[in-house]
C-alpha cells in the first residue's frame, strides 16, 4: 500500500508537499503514511482514491486494476 500511494504521487509530478497540502496535512505526516511508519486513516485512503481517481482496493493492493467502481 505504501509503495502505491508513493507510486501514484510520483506518477502525478506531486512532491510531498504538495499532497500533504491537499490533503490538509504537514508534509512530515504524510511522509509517515509513505514509509509505513503510521497507518493511512480511513478517511485519508478515501481522499487520496478521490484525488488519484482510483478505489481504496487499488491502494490497499486488493486489485491490480486502478479504475474506480461505478455505482
Amino acid at each position: 500500500m505504501y509503495k502505491r500511494i508513493r507510486d501514484l504521487r510520483e506518477d502525478h509530478d506531486l512532491t510531498q508537499t504538495q499532497i500533504a497540502q491537499i490533503l490538509g496535512m504537514s508534509q512530515t505526516g504524510y511522509s509517515k503514511y509513505e514509509t509505513g511508519e503510521n497507518d493511512i486513516p480511513t478517511a485519508i485512503l478515501i481522499q487520496l482514491a478521490e484525488y488519484y481517481q482510483t478505489s481504496v482496493d487499488y491502494l490497499l493492493g486488493r486489485t491490480n486494476n486502478k479504475k474506480p467502481y461505478t455505482e
